[in-house]
């Protein structure tokens, strides 16, 4: 039987009742309320799991039509990036989930994407709203920052320090986590002629980046690189991992033109395409002539691009997905107690600023940060209804 110390104790962590706030008794002992959530927090990350340590829910899969209609609801447009996209990520999980079960000899290749498109048109949202629809982990980094070993910068593998905090240092979570690696671009090849300085941001990191997105075994530092020096590495398996590469890749267009121009053949040369238009045409070989390595472009096997954004589908970017802005701006008016109405010469003003700034989608957010914020600082003087 206990005596009175210790039934005025937590039998877990041994704090005394008055460190705590809430003691519960049982017959055997005590446990307080900060062990109650630890153990509610154990409890609930195990229950994902069978005993033999694989997941219990299932992979969250659609079919390619599935996911490009869930795509639809969230970005306007682009429905050429929104098929590819949706046909590779189909089949890279159509992979991992019949991996154990198939007897078949054949082995299917990763089906990495890079995504070519000025700022503003949703390469990273794309990637986003797909991690979301799967339930899968996510990660955005950003390939400016990396650098070559031992250099001032992040190492390559911290990418995967971000998609392991993202599943909450899950290894097999991880593992099957798609990471979405911004400003591709800015890691080109800085020259093709050879010179006596490293090119530590550029052509080293794609030479690093060459085995994490092929697959291989990673040792990962779970709170980041040389800060923390004493850590233990964490084994990550990257050959389940969809990466997704974006950037604008400035200037992509006179590769293209000067290709499409090499091909004319008669003597009647054809009008090279609008300019706007080139990116229809973006292959490998473009990107190659723009500074990324071939070893890397390999990995990187599916090539599709975003079209700029014209003022149509800016104005349907505002209205029309389910977390469009102005819906949210409705939605903020409607907690208040208003109903706000927009008129189309306010959402045409919109656009024509949103475009002089040159961000694409993005300048839509802050031109209407500048149109509603003086509406929403004197909302308490603002009638029921209001319409701007």
């Amino acid at each position: 039987m206990t005596n009175n110390l210790e039934d005025n104790k937590c039998s877990f962590c041994g704090k005394s009742r008055n460190d705590v706030n809430i003691l519960v008794s049982g017959i055997e002992g005590n446990i307080c309320e900060n062990c109650i959530e630890q153990a509610h927090g154990i409890v609930i990350e195990e229950s994902k799991f069978s005993s033999d340590n694989e997941l219990v829910q299932p992979l969250n899969l659609k079919t390619p039509r599935e996911i490009k209609n869930f795509l639809d609801e969230y970005i306007i447009g682009q429905d050429q990036a929104k098929k590819i996209l949706a046909v590779a990520v189909y089949n890279h999980y159509k992979r991992i989930l019949n991996e154990k079960n198939s007897k078949n000899e054949v082995e299917i290749d990763k089906s990495n994407v890079i995504l070519v498109g000025e700022t503003g048109t949703g390469k990273t949202l794309l990637a986003k709203t797909i991690a979301r629809l799967l339930n899968v982990p996510f990660a955005i980094v950003d390939a400016t920052v990396l650098t070559e070993a031992g250099y001032v910068g992040e190492d390559v593998e911290s990418i995967l320090t971000r998609l392991l905090q993202s599943a909450d240092y899950n290894v097999e979570l991880a593992e099957k986590g798609i990471v979405f690696i911004d400003e591709m671009d800015k890691i080109a090849r800085k020259s093709d002629n050879p010179s006596i300085t490293r090119d530590v941001s550029g052509e080293g990191v794609q030479q690093a980046l060459l085995k994490i997105l092929e697959g291989t075994v990673v040792n990962v530092p779970p709170q980041g690189g040389r800060k923390h020096p004493d850590q233990k590495f964490v084994e990550v398996n990257t050959k389940d991992i969809l990466f997704i590469a974006g950037g604008a890749f400035s200037g992509i267009e006179k590769h293209i033109a000067d290709r499409l121009k090499k091909h004319v053949i008669g003597y009647k040369n054809e009008e090279p395409k609008h300019i706007e238009n080139l990116l229809d045409e973006v292959n490998a070989t473009d990107l190659k002539n723009f500074g990324i390595i071939p070893e890397l472009i390999g990995r990187l096997p599916i090539i599709t691009y975003l079209k700029p954004l014209d003022k149509e589908a800016m104005k349907a970017i505002l209205t029309q997905p389910k977390n469009a802005l102005i819906k949210q701006y409705e939605k903020l008016f409607e907690l208040d107690g208003k109903t706000l109405t927009v008129t189309e010469e306010t959402l045409n003003n919109i656009v024509e600023q949103a475009n002089e700034l040159g961000l694409g989608a993005r300048g839509l957010r802050s031109v209407s940060e500048d149109v509603f914020t003086e509406l929403m600082y004197t909302i308490d003087e603002l009638p029921d209804e209001v319409t701007i």
